[in-house]
Order: structure tokens, then sequence, then C-alpha cells
């Protein structure tokens, strides 16, 4: 049997990370169970992929962080977007379409 996960592109757990906080607030390992569930499993983002991604993110402005009590009563950290981080969102999800829709194009054709 062969395992359905992939690896990520270079560059593509941030604009997942953005997608996913741009619902609401989440905490990281809420963040990396979302994306596994909304991808059907193909999709298994690590701890240390995860946090030093949402660390760049916040650098960058694009999140920002906060602790606050989770479901289970654990002190956790929040990463939310910024307004800076949806502009930021919307510049990615522009460039992963045309992307894609490039390489479909050489795909069904080449």
């Amino acid at each position: 049997m062969t395992d359905k996960r992939i690896d990520l592109p270079q560059g593509t757990l941030d604009l997942l990370i953005l997608k996913t906080l741009a619902l609401e607030p989440q905490h990281g390992w809420a963040i990396s169970e979302r994306i596994q569930q909304v991808s059907k499993d193909v999709l298994s983002i690590k701890q240390g992929s995860l946090y030093p991604s949402l660390h760049r993110l916040e650098r960058r402005g694009w999140i920002r962080a906060k602790w606050a009590v989770t479901k289970n009563s654990r002190h956790a950290k929040y990463y939310e977007l910024t307004k800076a981080g949806r502009k930021q969102l919307e510049a990615e999800e522009s460039a992963w379409r045309k992307l894609t829709a490039a390489v479909g194009q050489v795909l069904e054709t080449a």
C-alpha cells in the first residue's frame, strides 16, 4: 500500500496557514489538524515545519499571537491574521492559482 500523503512544495505551508487563519484564530495544533482534515489526510504538517513558519509569518506582520485558554483548559498561543496578512493571503492565492493553471496547461499539452 502506498502512503497517500505528499510533501508540500517550498513556500506552500505559509499560504495554507494564512488561509486556515482567515477563518478564525487558532492554536498551532489546531492549524495542523485543520489542514490535514480539509486535505483528507493527504497533507500532514509536522511541528518542525509548522512552528518555524508561524514565527516567520509573525515576524513579517502577517499574523499575531496571543495566549489564551483552550477548550481543554490548557494555555496555548492563538494565532490570528492581521490586515497585512489578509492582503498577503489574497496575493499568494492569486499567484498560486496562476502557477497551478500554468502547470496544468503544460501537463495537458506537453
